[in-house]
């Protein structure tokens, strides 16, 4: 989502990076950033089109997980051949010129994707929190009017985030290294509040019907492989993350490297292509309403 640059020192610090490293790696680095952005792209679709034809997840919720394969999409079309050209471009020997301008783009295309992700992402867990602790008031608390006004907040906060990018680098770094450290701690909270009430439920559940052998009810089994389902996203969000708000925080203090950031983007942008996966694996629906997707193409 970063980088380190200031203005044309950007093609310079690449110079350095091909200097210092064999040029294959950059093309091997940059080849596996292609790769990525072909995955995204393939599995997002197959995500977005699959979601339409969901109808056992609650609309609200299903805006949140469309919301998160937009974004996806975005990085994988937008944010990711940017991302490999800049890699690219000390071998092909653009202009310096045109290096700064496709970084520019990068930098604020990929600031407003990946900061309405972490903020669906968070908000998602939020949302699961919310139907565990509001039970039956939960359908009339999260609306599908209410959850489009959030995301709509998200993509202000995220066009916000690109345009403070682009102008003040600065301010925007230091926004970063609070605000994605928060969302993250956020999202951890909920899942931890999430797991010690499903616990507690269950051991009433346990204790109240040990004597009549019945089973635990099903909709508590159905919102359990929900959360379940939302917290290997939230854990792929997490590892992606983690590294780049580490160096994010490192270079506001005035340690970084151009390697370690490339890198960590590379990280970043990979949740783009991790999140259909885990969809498919975690959610029986959409996983079912993939294959159908991919039978009707197929015949």
């Amino acid at each position: 989502m970063a980088n380190i640059t200031e203005d044309g020192n950007f093609a310079s610090k690449l110079n350095q990076v091909v200097l210092a490293s064999p040029r294959g790696t950059l093309a091997l680095f940059s080849a596996f950033n292609i790769f990525l952005c072909i995955t995204a792209c393939l599995g997002n679709t197959l995500i977005l089109v699959s979601l339409h034809k969901v109808s056992s997840i609650y609309p609200p919720t299903k805006s949140f997980f469309r919301c998160l394969a937009v974004t996806d999409l975005s990085v994988g079309v937008i944010v990711q051949p940017l991302h490999a050209t800049l890699i690219m471009s000390p071998l092909i020997k653009m202009d310096v010129k045109e290096v700064f301008m496709i970084d520019l783009a990068r930098d604020a295309f990929s600031w407003i994707f990946c900061g309405v992700s972490i903020l669906t992402s968070t908000a998602i867990s939020v949302d699961r929190l919310l139907a565990l602790l509001l039970g039956l008031r939960y359908r009339h608390v999260v609306t599908l009017r209410r959850v489009r006004a959030a995301i709509i907040c998200f993509w202000f906060a995220g066009v916000s985030l690109g345009s403070i990018r682009i102008s003040r680098s600065d301010i925007a770094l230091k926004v970063a290294s609070t605000l994605v450290p928060l969302a993250l701690v956020i999202s951890m909270f909920c899942y931890t509040r999430i797991f010690f009430k499903l616990r507690h439920q269950q051991v009433q559940v346990r204790q109240g019907q040990a004597n009549e052998g019945r089973e635990i009810p099903v909709n508590m089994a159905r919102y359990k492989k929900s959360v379940s389902s939302t917290l290997w996203v939230q854990l792929a969000l997490v590892a992606c993350y983690a590294p780049w708000s580490i160096t994010v925080v490192l270079y506001v203090n005035g340690i970084g490297k151009y390697e370690v950031w490339l890198v960590t983007e590379t990280l970043v942008f990979s949740n783009s292509s991790l999140n259909p996966i885990l969809y498919c694996w975690r959610i029986r629906a959409v996983r079912q309403a993939v294959k159908d997707t991919m039978r009707q193409l197929y015949c």
